[in-house]
């Protein structure tokens, strides 16, 4: 039962986790469609907003199911010889990392030059040349395909890890094909 309970509680994290990001994807388009400034500042509130409220809840049931599940279930710090559960965890505390740093950082920063951006009535040089940050771009679409990469070795339990391999060179084409396409069908500037 105690298994069927975390393995519940770790669906559950990666849903909440997947919802979060979609979330935070979708807030961060309209944020780049948007050239007025109430609108361009709700769009990075809910991102804020998915990010606090939706994926970092997710995060930590994720990590606290998957942290007791290995340890009484797959013999923990052996789960390195099992390549779908290395790679799990392996690209699950890179994307905690990276998510917690470079992305989140930025968002933040983010907030706090749109809310200055308020304060003066206009976009502001500052806030358009964060906005044109590519490696925070770049992380940020990376998150999903991760994500994805993370469900599919838990899905498929390969016992090798070309699946990680692969998957991950996937994931980085996809966040650097998002990061030239997304900026160019938006252009980032307000002026006409």
């Amino acid at each position: 039962m105690t298994y069927d309970l975390l393995k519940l509680a770790h669906i559950t994290g990666s849903i909440l986790i997947g919802a979060g990001l979609i979330g935070v994807w979708l807030s961060d388009l309209r944020s780049r469609q948007s050239r007025e400034l109430v609108r361009f500042s709700e769009s990075v509130r809910n991102i804020a907003v998915f990010y606090d409220g939706v994926v970092i809840p997710g995060a930590i049931v994720l990590l606290i199911s998957g942290t007791w599940m290995i340890v009484e279930f797959y013999g923990g710090w052996s789960f390195v010889s099992t390549p779908w559960l290395a790679g799990m965890v392996f690209l699950f505390a890179f994307e905690f990392i990276e998510g917690n740093t470079i992305t989140r950082l930025y968002f933040l920063r983010l907030r706090r030059l749109t809310q200055e951006a308020l304060l003066v009535g206009m976009f502001t040089p500052e806030l358009e040349k964060a906005r044109a940050e590519n490696m925070p771009t770049f992380t940020h679409f990376l998150d999903l395909p991760m994500l994805f990469l993370i469900i599919t070795l838990g899905a498929l339990k390969p016992n090798t890890w070309s699946v990680f391999f692969f998957g991950f060179l996937i994931a980085v084409v996809i966040a650097i094909v998002l990061t030239v396409f997304i900026p160019r069908l938006y252009p980032w500037t307000t002026k006409q």
